[in-house]
């Protein structure tokens, strides 16, 4: 029986995407789908509801069981632009290390803080 990270695998390819830029899509890790695929790991149901939240045109039980059509309808292709792409994501990597920058900041106010106390 087929698991849901081979099925993932197949929507990727379908959709005509890289491994890398489907992880950035749902907000997984880097590396995640190539990773839990050369392990032949189980998917969690947060991942799989991020799949479903950002490609709603994909047959949820279809995903989990592999039974029905890998879409509800036929699939809206996004036709994406390599410097959409790009864009999209510098701005996830900006974000993400802004959060970043403003953790690493706090932290250092903080034992400033406790310095001076």
């Amino acid at each position: 029986m087929s698991k849901t990270i081979h099925r993932i695998i197949e929507l990727v390819s379908e959709l005509k995407l890289s491994a890398r830029q489907f992880d950035i899509s749902i907000g997984a890790a880097n590396g995640y789908t190539l990773r839990m695929k050369k392990n032949n790991a189980s998917v969690g149901s947060d991942v799989i509801e991020r799949i479903v939240k950002e490609y709603p045109q994909v047959n949820l039980v279809w995903l989990i069981t592999g039974k029905g059509s890998m879409f509800i309808a036929e699939p809206k292709t996004k036709v994406n632009s390599k410097a959409d792409i790009e864009e999209y994501i510098d701005n996830r990597i900006k974000s993400e290390s802004s959060d970043e920058k403003k953790k690493l900041l706090n932290e250092i106010l903080k034992e400033i803080s406790n310095s001076n106390n």
